[in-house]
């Protein structure tokens, strides 16, 4: 019996604590939001991002995301972390304004951001709901949605020179689907207790949501866009 109640009050004490990291990452996800539309914000005003397409823009933005992320876990552990993560969100915000703008150039380009928005807080309401529910173990995953992430990847730098527009369309659709499944790999491992560090999850979880929304925001514009 005294086995019994210990095993309970050690179950116990790791279910509070898996809670307490995917509350905290929730927090620091919505407080990621702040900077974010400020950096897009000040990117849409005044045009910082408006030339950088091709492969120079793929390898600034894939290099500053790397580099944030490096030092994002390597501050991991301390308050400087935190402040690293809101100069990513910062950046990422800022590299999203260029495509921003072209929606928002659209006779219809404000409902086509708005329904962006919606369906990415949908599907992340989705995902993490399944999360919580699915009992099997889905850490097997991970490395099918990384091989899926490098293919698509390689698959955009070959079409920025081949300026297919039914590639980018299927790529584009193809990498909502696969980062919208990293939402959910990411959330159950949080649940399962595979990460633990707070800051580090609302790195990878931003990272998802954040290429859900730019592809979404890519498709509308391409399928709904009023010109």
């Amino acid at each position: 019996m005294t086995d019994f109640t210990q095993y309970q009050g050690t179950a116990g004490a790791l279910s509070a604590e898996r809670n307490k990291v995917l509350r905290n990452t929730y927090w620091l996800l919505a407080l990621c939001l702040l900077p974010t539309v400020l950096g897009a914000w000040i990117g849409v005003s005044t045009g910082i991002t408006r030339n950088l397409g091709g492969i120079v823009g793929m390898v600034l933005f894939i290099g500053g995301m790397m580099a944030f992320q490096f030092a994002i876990y390597r501050f991991r552990n301390s308050g400087a972390g935190v402040a690293i993560l809101m100069a990513f969100t910062f950046f990422m915000g800022l590299m999203l304004s260029r495509l921003l703008g072209v929606v928002l150039g659209m006779g219809n380009g404000t409902t086509l951001v708005m329904a962006a928005f919606a369906s990415t807080a949908g599907v992340f309401f989705t995902m993490a709901t399944l999360a919580t529910v699915i009992k099997r173990d889905l850490s097997g995953m991970g490395r099918w949605l990384f091989a899926g992430m490098i293919a698509i990847l390689i698959a955009a730098v070959v079409n920025i020179f081949i300026g297919s527009s039914a590639m980018m369309l299927a790529l584009t659709a193809l990498s909502t689907l696969v980062f919208s499944l990293y939402m959910l790999y990411d959330v159950k491992n949080i649940v399962d207790g595979g990460e633990t560090n707070y800051i580090v999850a609302a790195t990878q979880l931003f990272i998802d949501i954040f290429a859900v929304f730019q592809n979404l925001l890519a498709l509308f514009g391409i399928m709904g866009g009023d010109d």
